[in-house]
């Protein structure tokens, strides 16, 4: 049984070490699935469609399917826990990539649209995952946690898009377009990510979570029953949902657009696969291999301040993507990684907001939801940035990004000058020290 001091003190418990470490392990396989629509999404729907006006609808597509994929996988954690809601993701992001590889091979642009769906779910468990490392975290620990699941997902992720080249061989030599290679790679990655979660995520942390939090109400109350159905729950701070939530959300709006067209604005320019892949490689290493870092940054400095940065950051980086030459893969590739590292310090600042202002009985679905309006402002990002590269060239899309991710600043300076609005703080609430 557990010391009542071990409770009340907030140490983080012995089993976080065993989550990490297999949340880590399945984040390695599931990287390269991620990255696979990230790199050739947009080419292969160039390809099967032969318009650029339309090659911004597989990103759309794959991140809307990733905001279906994050409403049910939250529901599924809230009533069953983290193991299974994951490992279904997982799978079912299997599926839709075995059903992007078979819709390039009959040439059928409609069932490669509902595959992308499907294919988006297995994106939604990815980015989903950081929450289960963050369930039995300290609050002085939460944001490394949450970088490090991350952080794991650097292998796969740069890995992948290197290996457009050899998948595109693979899948040639079976009679299917070579774009549909990396998604070859994406049915094998994601369907291991899915078994080792299913075998191995034990104890579930969400239930855990939910079971000390219940503990730590009955210590506090100064009763060691663990029956706690007669007390109040407690309640979530709306305003720093809100807050995490808009962080969270533009800068995934951003990033998603100026990405989606980064390569084919380089094809358009004379550079191959080869080129645009490794351009979209650093730029998915810069979106977690900071992450570390990043996380330590938001555990000592504070979540607003990281959060502010991330605003600035993809400012910089759409306005060096505008003025980069087009013969230039270097200037292009910096680009990138600013606009990577400025959805890092966006995603880790902003779940770290969220994830304190929720009590673990309320935390799946909400965090579901809130993945929700990620991956809607996904879906926007990429649905438009193609009509905005035809509109006005691909200069006017990664300027419109830059200004639109200034509005992180506002944001978060409204949220540090306004005064505290938490209802009854939850027992794993994170009080950060506000900027002077």
């Amino acid at each position: 049984m557990r010391d009542r001091n071990d409770v009340t003190a907030g140490r983080e418990v012995p089993e976080q070490r065993r989550i990490l470490a297999v949340l880590v392990f399945s984040q390695i396989l599931s990287g390269a699935g991620l990255a696979a629509g990230i790199t050739v999404g947009a080419l292969l729907a160039e390809e099967m469609l032969g318009s650029t006006g339309l090659a911004g609808v597989p990103s759309a597509l794959f991140t809307a399917g990733a905001a279906l994929g994050a409403l049910g996988i939250g529901q599924i954690c809230r009533r069953h826990g983290r193991r299974p809601g994951l490992a279904l993701g997982y799978a079912v992001g299997a599926l839709g990539s075995l059903g992007v590889v078979v819709a390039a091979a009959v040439g059928s642009a409609v069932l490669l649209f509902l595959a992308l769906l499907v294919y988006g779910a297995g994106t939604s468990t990815g980015l989903m995952a950081r929450y289960a490392g963050a369930d039995l975290a300290s609050p002085e620990r939460r944001g490394r946690a949450v970088s490090t699941v991350l952080f794991a997902t650097t292998l796969g992720a740069v890995v992948g898009p290197n290996l457009v080249t050899l998948t595109g061989e693979v899948a040639h030599s079976w009679g299917i377009p070579r774009l549909a290679g990396p998604f070859l790679l994406a049915v094998a990655a994601f369907g291991a990510a899915a078994v080792a979660l299913a075998a191995l995520l034990r104890p579930d942390p969400l239930r855990l979570a939910e079971k000390l939090a219940a503990a730590q109400e009955a210590v506090a109350a100064g009763s060691p029953s663990e029956d706690t159905a007669d007390r109040p729950e407690p309640r979530l701070n709306r305003r720093d949902v809100v807050i995490g939530t808009s962080v969270m959300v533009l800068t995934q709006l951003v990033m998603i657009a100026i990405m989606t067209m980064t390569p084919v604005h380089m094809q358009a320019h004379g550079h191959g696969t080869q080129a645009a892949g490794l351009v979209i490689a650093l730029h998915v290493g810069a979106m977690f291999l900071p992450s570390p870092l990043t996380g330590l940054l938001v555990d000592r400095l504070g979540r607003r301040w990281i959060a502010g940065a991330s605003g600035l950051t993809l400012a910089v980086a759409g306005l060096l993507a505008a003025l980069a030459p087009t013969h230039s893969v270097p200037a292009l590739a910096t680009a990138l990684v600013l606009l990577g590292i400025g959805w890092n310090f966006g995603l880790i600042s902003g779940t770290a907001i969220v994830t304190d202002a929720l009590p673990p009985a309320r935390r799946a679905s909400a965090q579901g939801l809130v993945d929700v309006g990620i991956a809607l402002a996904g879906a926007a990002g990429g649905m438009s940035s193609g009509l905005v590269v035809v509109a006005g060239g691909y200069s006017t899309l990664a300027l419109a990004g830059g200004v639109l991710a200034l509005a992180v600043v506002p944001v978060v300076a409204w949220s540090v000058r306004r005064p505290e609005q938490t209802d009854t703080a939850p027992a794993s609430s994170h009080a950060e020290p506000e900027p002077k």
